[in-house]
């Protein structure tokens, strides 16, 4: 399985060489196996190959979604594509499914919810990756991108549309990331969640603390 295994990262790095700069690169991909593998550790009932397979080629379509201003949904496309390429390594047919259905419901907001335990999986490990600092720096990363300020307060953040000048990185965190935890499935990576939004509330604390004091 090894040989597949290289031959998937290898793959991923191809279709994720242009230029990906809303924090979906190939270096998400690797910290998204990292944490995937590290629930797998503490879950031994996982199958630790659809969770690894899935988990390096779940964002395989994010360029097209890109492309696509978020029109394209790239868990349903990138699934499609994880098919294909899967299908050409000779691998059992009940083996590509389970890593396609995977991919397939680990987007937020397709409103999926994930329907095995590797789907878990990689659905806590995706979201593990917008916590912490990583999370908070993809934010900020985010939000310039759609020429958003630095910084606004929470009413004003609260009452404004995304992908606009308002749209800073702590209207991500009150509408979205500060609720990821409780929406986990697995006890590793709720409790790693619980860990890193206390370091993101302490963060946003603070900065609140410095622009409005």
């Amino acid at each position: 399985m090894f040989k597949h295994i290289q031959a998937a990262e290898f793959f991923i790095k191809s279709q994720l060489n242009a230029d990906i700069s809303d924090g979906h690169d190939f270096d998400h991909t690797c910290r998204v196996v990292k944490h995937a593998l590290v629930i797998c550790d503490t879950m031994p009932q996982a199958n630790r190959t659809i969770v690894h397979l899935s988990a390096i080629l779940h964002d395989v379509a994010r360029p097209l979604e890109s492309a696509s201003c978020g029109k394209l949904d790239h868990a349903a496309e990138g699934a499609r594509i994880a098919r294909d390429f899967l299908l050409g390594r000779n691998l059992a047919p009940e083996l590509i499914e389970a890593v396609c259905k995977c991919i397939s419901e680990h987007r937020y907001r397709s409103g999926c919810t994930p329907g095995t335990l590797e789907s878990q999986i990689l659905y806590d490990a995706d979201k593990l990756d917008s916590l912490g600092a990583v999370g908070i720096a993809r934010a900020f990363l985010f939000a310039g991108q759609v020429g958003a300020k630095l910084h606004n307060d929470a009413a004003t953040a609260l009452n404004s549309p995304a992908y606009g000048p308002e749209d800073t990185a702590y209207r991500e965190y009150l509408v979205k990331l500060s609720k990821i935890p409780e929406k986990l499935f697995t006890p590793a990576a709720r409790a790693r969640a619980a860990e890193l939004k206390t370091f993101m509330a302490e963060f946003f604390d603070q900065l609140n603390a410095e622009f409005f004091q």
